[in-house]
């Protein structure tokens, strides 16, 4: 959509003034200078805004500066006014003021995740930390009351209608509003029971890797939704799925599960995996039809493609994983979970994580012993057991990592299943292999040393009925394990293998 006639003067003043002419998106124009950026909303009317009027475009540029402030400090500067004087459009000037313009820092193009993304970098560590910011961010919004179930049956119509209007199969289009509107009712529930818990929160409401970037060397989120207060109110789980649903379809489950388990390992939001389905879709329908908009046909047919496939979730299972501390239950979890279940893979319960949260620390922060008496031990065990059972019982695949020493742990956790598969591992390796592996650990959850593991190995209860695996290799134990998958898969369809 080109800049309104009547920017045009404005316009040309900020593109002299960045030296090039301005990156353009359905609602803004942004000119990029050697050192500052100057955004300017476009005297448009949307079915969604309506920035016609100058008392608008001051009104929202303002909202955005104090939106963005604090999650981004120093990126952005201040609003500023395009002004009429005798010699022109100057800004900040004493004449008539004709326009309102944001005026930020430059972050490196580089420095953008999406372009990260695009160069294949989004490393461990920086996915962790990306996590980290979500939380962060929505941890110092306070909680609203919304009615989610008529909200998002609103939000699902409107991508419905955008989706016709841009072109997209109206067949197609209706019948994914059918099955939207389906999967909504199905977790009313769940969603009201999530309002009045202090989920539902003023957000940032857009929250893709297109808008967040590095910054100070850290990921921030940053252009926040600012025209609409009620798009923005919404539940953290429905704004975080953005972009857990831009990871995934961008850089694929490998990088988006490790996202998705970062986060519930410090939320503890175990709740949200019931309703990735209609979340993730919803989002990934947005795309759909800002790319049929945009003149990108075989961008939109994939994102709608996603769109439908996301409301057809693989069924739910129940990995748990034991085995002596170094045994290496946490790096096979990893490697397993992007491959299971629903998107964006299976969610992944710790005990070592658990533990770290229920102590208000990061999963990396080492606790005294008092953390590690008989009775905190089971109120961890106990929480890891109710998580896999209520996402379990909500369709995820969920992976349970645990040494799972006492039989009645394995009980419990295999009840935790419900009626979904059970499958339970239990890694063994020699003692001095385990021993070099405890050596070797650096910035992971478990406190575990190698005294602690000498202590678990001198009463190892063996594998009992779980499937024995040798966790020498990391990825013969892989191969191993998905094959057992398979067999229990063609089993339950009533095949051989």
């Amino acid at each position: 959509m080109a800049i309104p006639h009547e920017q045009a003067e404005t316009a040309a003043l900020l593109a002299s003034m960045a030296g090039r002419p301005a990156h353009e998106t359905h609602i803004s124009a942004v000119f990029i200078g050697a050192d500052t950026v100057w955004k300017l909303r476009k005297a448009e009317r949307l079915g969604f805004l309506d920035f016609t009027a100058i008392a608008e475009r001051e009104r929202t540029a303002r909202r955005e500066i104090a939106l963005n402030a604090e999650a981004a400090p120093g990126m952005y500067r201040d609003v500023v006014a395009v002004t009429r004087g005798p010699d022109g459009l100057e800004l900040g000037g004493r004449g008539e003021t004709i326009d309102w313009v944001v005026r930020m820092a430059r972050v490196p193009e580089a420095d953008f995740l999406d372009v990260i993304a695009a160069r294949g970098e989004l490393t461990p560590a920086l996915l962790d930390r990306i996590a980290d910011a979500v939380v962060a961010d929505q941890a110092r919004r306070a909680p609203a009351t919304r009615d989610q179930v008529t909200a998002l049956r609103e939000v699902a119509e409107g991508n419905a209608r955008a989706a016709t209007d841009a072109g997209l199969a109206p067949a197609s289009v209706a019948a994914w509003l059918g099955t939207i509107r389906a999967a909504i009712d199905a977790r009313a529930g769940t969603l009201l029971a999530r309002t009045e818990a202090g989920f539902v929160r003023r957000a940032h409401g857009d929250l893709h890797l297109g808008n967040m970037c590095l910054w100070r060397g850290e990921p921030v989120a940053f252009d926040a939704l600012e025209f609409d207060e009620s798009l923005a109110t919404i539940d953290v789980g429905y704004d975080f799925a953005f972009l857990l649903m831009d990871l995934e379809h961008r850089a694929g489950r490998a990088v988006a599960n490790p996202v998705f388990n970062r986060y519930v390992a410090r939320t503890g939001d175990v709740g949200l995996a019931s309703l990735l389905p209609p979340f993730l879709s919803m989002r990934a329908m947005v795309r759909a039809h800002v790319a049929a908009s945009a003149g990108r046909p075989d961008e939109a047919a994939s994102y709608f493609d996603m769109a439908e496939a996301l409301l057809r979730p693989a069924p739910a299972m129940l990995v748990a994983i034991g085995g002596l501390p170094g045994s290496g239950k946490s790096t096979l979890a990893r490697a397993l979970a992007p491959e299971l279940g629903a998107a964006p893979g299976a969610l992944v319960l710790r005990s070592d994580e658990i533990r770290k949260r229920m102590h208000l620390v990061t999963p990396e922060h080492r606790l005294p012993r008092s953390a590690y008496t008989e009775a905190v031990s089971r109120r961890v065990l106990g929480v890891l057991e109710h998580g896999a059972a209520r996402a379990c019982a909500g369709g995820h695949a969920v992976i349970a990592d645990a040494t799972f020493m006492d039989p009645d742990d394995r009980r419990a956790i295999a009840q935790a299943a419900g009626a979904a598969p059970f499958l339970g591992v239990w890694l063994q390796a020699p003692l001095a292999t385990l021993e070099r592996r405890i050596a070797a650990r650096h910035g992971d959850a478990s406190d575990a040393d190698v005294a602690v593991l000498r202590r678990a190995a001198a009463s190892d209860p063996g594998t009992g009925d779980w499937l024995a695996v040798d966790a020498g290799d990391a990825k013969a134990a892989l191969a191993l394990v998905r094959q057992a998958l398979v067999r229990q898969a063609v089993r339950a369809r009533g095949g051989s293998c």
